[in-house]
């Protein structure tokens, strides 16, 4: 099929939104000079054969990831638009700092929480909104992992407004997920524009995998320990990160019924007997890591490991019971979380967020339910969640009755027109919205790499980017501007 691309720009569309590439004036800003300059001298034909052949390395790699909804048990590829975001450095030092000091509160106050509960005691966040979170869990109380560190790999997620601000719209302390396709993208995209990495000196992220073995190896006690990567299989959504991981690092990659807890230690099954394991970077929930203690019926986990864990005979990372400070609701207070632990005002705001267990907070978010974006607090993925400005009045009202059922489930945001990047379209190149998420790795250091996943909203006007969601990504490229 034919297409035809336009390169010239001139009717980009750029009201009403914080366009990354072009600014209000319709002049294209400084950091991204020289790509556009790049994309006008390519052509048409040129840039779709390069999209075409992105599209092809992603399934040779075997990018791949399933969607539980899709009954059809096909694997899609994260697609990846070959036109990248571009951070200039001052930028991308606000978005490091912010998460730096909101990760340091963050691990304070799951601490608190699993021992002295200072922060409920003071009144700082009501105590039944942190104690009813389902990510709450009373078997973590009085534990001290290594280092007195929870939450060891975060990946939260920053959008941009309108205004230009940053925000961060989420944290996600349990199992966050991406990080291959920040590596895999970054490799891919060296390729396709090579000489715009040398011109723009990109900042580089091929060390995420040695950061984060040095981040594990740094929380046992063993000199050279042993580490494996927990998966919940073949089947799981992000089994080609788990394995991607675990070959980056150097590490196993295991299953929970590869494993066996003996003497209260933890070992592999080999062909040549057991192998002890020090370190679990484990990609299972909570819930199913042992049926000893949590789901008795959980067939992911190994019996006896939280056990081993408690015992001090093995690390795992993250830490269960982590997810306490990633529960929507527990967001809203992140601010005063921040000023209670550090005496400081967060260097990255949040947004406005309507607590539907409180009761003002309630009548409005009914009142207002077609103008506000509602989410299930202990939901991913992009799922339990409505778009009310994009729904219909049936949706609404169905939400409506589950917010009544059970309003501490819910949580309520005014949808934010989120920034956008220029993304290849069909027939032409147009603005699409994007958010971007950056891992932190938090051990003895605390470490984040200068690059991040840029997920991007495929559909036209679209504000949902997750991958399961139909979304896609962006190499996301820091450059000293």
């Amino acid at each position: 099929m034919s297409v035809t691309l336009k390169m010239d720009f001139g009717s980009y569309e750029i009201k009403g939104f914080h366009d990354e590439m072009m600014g209000d004036d319709g002049m294209v800003r400084s950091h991204y000079k020289l790509f556009q300059d790049r994309l006008k001298k390519m052509g048409m034909k040129k840039l779709t054969m390069l999209q075409h052949e992105t599209d092809r390395a992603q399934l040779t790699l075997g990018m791949t990831f399933n969607v539980y909804s899709d009954n059809q048990g096909v694997e899609r590829i994260l697609h990846l638009d070959i036109i990248p975001r571009i951070i200039p450095g001052k930028d991308w030092d606000i978005i490091d700092k912010g998460l730096k000091q909101r990760i340091i509160a963050l691990n304070m106050f799951i601490h608190d929480i699993y021992h002295e509960k200072k922060i409920l005691k003071d009144k700082v966040i009501p105590k039944e909104l942190v104690l009813s979170s389902t990510a709450f869990l009373k078997q973590c109380e009085g534990l001290n992992p290594p280092e007195d560190v929870w939450c060891h790999i975060t990946g939260s997620d920053v959008i941009r407004g309108e205004d230009g601000q940053f925000y961060v719209l989420e944290d996600n302390l349990r199992c966050p997920s991406g990080v291959s396709y920040m590596l895999e993208n970054r490799e891919i995209l060296k390729r396709t524009f090579p000489e715009l990495f040398e011109k723009l000196n990109v900042r580089p992220v091929y060390n995420y995998s040695h950061n984060l073995r040095d981040m594990l190896e740094s929380l046992s006690s063993v000199s050279n320990p042993s580490i494996a990567v927990l998966t919940p299989g073949i089947y799981n959504s992000a089994y080609f990160e788990h394995s991607y991981l675990a070959q980056q690092m150097g590490a196993e990659l295991v299953e929970g019924r590869d494993l066996i807890v003996q003497d209260e230690k933890v070992f592999m099954i080999t062909t040549k007997g057991l192998k002890q394991i020090d370190v679990i970077y484990r990609r299972v929930d909570d819930d199913f890591i042992d049926p000893l203690v949590f789901k008795k019926d959980s067939l992911l986990g190994t019996p006896g490991l939280f056990n081993a864990y408690k015992k001090g005979n093995v690390v795992l990372v993250n830490a269960p019971g982590t997810g306490v400070a990633d529960d929507k609701a527990v967001y809203a207070y992140i601010p005063r979380i921040i000023k209670y632990y550090l005496g400081e005002e967060a260097l990255l705001p949040n947004v406005q967020t309507y607590i539907c267990a409180e009761q003002d907070d309630r009548n409005y978010v009914l009142e207002h339910i077609d103008q506000l974006v509602v989410k299930q607090t202990d939901a991913s993925g992009g799922y339990g969640m409505l778009v009310g400005p994009k729904s219909t009045r049936e949706q609404q009202q169905e939400f409506v009755q589950l917010i009544k059922k059970n309003p501490r489930n819910y949580i309520a945001q005014p949808m934010i027109n989120l920034s956008r990047v220029p993304t290849i379209t069909e027939s032409t190149i147009e603005g699409r919205h994007v958010d971007l998420r950056p891992y932190i790795l938090y051990g003895k250091e605390l470490k984040i790499v200068p690059g991040a996943l840029t997920r991007v909203a495929l559909n036209k006007g679209s504000i949902v980017v997750n991958s399961s969601q139909g979304g896609g990504s962006k190499d996301t490229w820091v450059v000293d501007y």
